[in-house]
């Protein structure tokens, strides 16, 4: 960086190109207020006097134990205590939770990864499977996962397989479909011209891939794989819901449900949400590496 040139934060704000992004959260911000107070106004109307101003019914609407909708600031509040609150071992604590979460959807997106790009140079080099393969792996996606995973569950344990590894397949089976798409229009991206130079020098098909296709294709992969990382987080969540998991973000939100703890409903959702960020973040910074290591080019 030139010395005394503002960071890059600092110039955004400078010339203003926070400004949209500040604008719609504030936007937000206020029809989230606005609606937490007219749903929680039948609660708050009856904890209060008759003669009670409007600033203590907004501040009761937005106080409550279980409000229907909470406000911003009882989410913050309840996600900070339960993020650092509790011992990083305990069962209430969310950093806890959400590593099972984590370990479900990492796992589960290595074995999406590792088949799609199998398929996908399959589909591509065998004609064969392009007409018969791709067909199925788009009409995977029909089947609702709430309805598969019980049965990955009941299959995957009579064969003596539990705990983790159903988790991951399920996560699997949701991401690896963006990869495979993204992997096959990537592989063929190519121009003609390219092959057709590729074929007079005499290169074989494993020269052809190496040397031209998979360096095409990993254009297309890495838009893909931000899909599918958001995809497997929400397949591990799902994975936890009819498995009667002890641990995960899922199981944290089938126990919010059962009690009515809407606070660690949405504390939870919002723990979900950072992990996702926290994958498309990695994502981001494995492929700069890898444009940095192709001469600043994917």
């Amino acid at each position: 960086m030139i010395e005394g040139a503002p960071a890059a934060p600092a110039r955004r704000l400078r010339d203003g190109a926070c400004l949209p992004i500040a604008t719609v959260l504030l936007a937000v911000l206020a029809i989230w207020y606005a609606a937490a107070l007219v749903l929680n106004a039948p609660a708050a109307r009856a904890v209060l006097p008759k003669q009670a101003g409007i600033a203590a019914f907004a501040g009761a609407a937005w106080s409550q134990t279980r409000p229907l909708l909470p406000a911003p600031q009882q989410i913050a509040g309840t996600l900070a205590r339960d993020l650092f609150g509790w011992p990083l071992n305990a069962p209430r604590n969310l950093f806890f939770q959400a590593s099972a979460t984590v370990a479900e959807a990492a796992l589960g997106l290595a074995f999406a990864l590792a088949l799609g790009i199998l398929l996908a140079v399959a589909i591509v080099h065998l004609r064969a499977f392009d007409r018969s393969l791709m067909p199925w792996v788009i009409a995977s996606q029909t089947v609702p996962v709430l309805a598969i995973a019980p049965m990955v569950v009941v299959v995957l344990g009579n064969l003596g397989l539990s705990g983790l590894l159903p988790k991951a397949a399920i996560a699997g089976y949701l991401a690896f479909f963006p990869i495979t798409v993204g992997m096959v229009k990537g592989l063929r991206a190519p121009d003609p011209l390219q092959l057709d130079l590729m074929r007079t020098y005499s290169a074989s098909r494993r020269q052809v891939f190496a040397k031209l296709r998979w360096p095409a294709s990993l254009s297309f992969l890495f838009p893909n794989l931000r899909i599918a990382v958001a995809l497997a987080v929400v397949g591990a969540i799902v994975a936890e819901l009819p498995t009667g998991a002890q641990a995960g973000l899922g199981a944290r939100l089938l126990a919010g449900s059962y009690y009515g703890q809407t606070l660690q409903l949405w504390a939870t959702l919002v723990m979900a949400s950072l992990v996702s960020l926290a994958g498309l973040g990695a994502v981001g910074l494995i492929e700069r590496g890898m444009r940095t290591l192709r001469g600043g080019r994917l």
